[in-house]
């Protein structure tokens, strides 16, 4: 019996892992939601009938499936209206911005291939917490190391700068 109930539990296992590794492939109902028919629900639900029937089965030596039955049932219930409510905070969670050209304007850096008199060279910033290496363009040469300003985001991967003090 104990078997029967681990191959549930495993099911339930198998069921959420292939969730997590392809994605919404098996989700059911509404793709924005977390309902009792997600995939995190109902393999949390298989999951916990499964392992705890197969617990109340060793720990009772019960001969038929009643027992274990019920326990699991009494185990999975809550198990899945958790897996529903974590399932529904994670897909709610705030998280910020992406980071667009308007926001590369202002911030500070280092040049990293030196600014040439012909006014062309390579510049990091620090933009939403990630280093981020730009074309750069300068009215004037700009040494290797120096420190910027960028003035203007001309493109999503170029900026015109200035040299500031350090």
């Amino acid at each position: 019996m104990e078997t029967t109930f681990l191959v549930i539990g495993g099911v339930g296992v198998v069921v959420l892992a292939l969730s997590v590794l392809i994605g919404d492939l098996f989700h059911f109902g509404h793709p924005d939601s977390a309902g009792p028919f997600s995939v995190p629900a109902i393999a949390g639900f298989i999951g916990a009938f499964g392992f705890a029937g197969a617990a109340t089965a060793a720990i009772t030596g019960s001969e038929g499936p009643l027992v274990p039955a019920v326990a699991g049932v009494v185990a999975a219930l809550p198990t899945a209206w958790v897996a529903t409510r974590l399932a529904r905070m994670a897909m709610n969670m705030r998280t910020d911005a992406t980071p667009t050209q308007r926001d590369m304007i202002g911030t500070t850096g280092v040049v990293v291939t030196p600014i040439t008199g012909n006014g062309f060279g390579e510049v990091r910033i620090s933009l939403g917490g990630q280093p981020v290496k730009l074309s750069a363009r300068a009215d004037r040469p700009i040494a290797l190391g120096a420190r910027i300003f960028v003035v203007e985001a001309t493109s999503p991967t170029s900026v015109i700068v200035e040299e500031t003090p350090l």
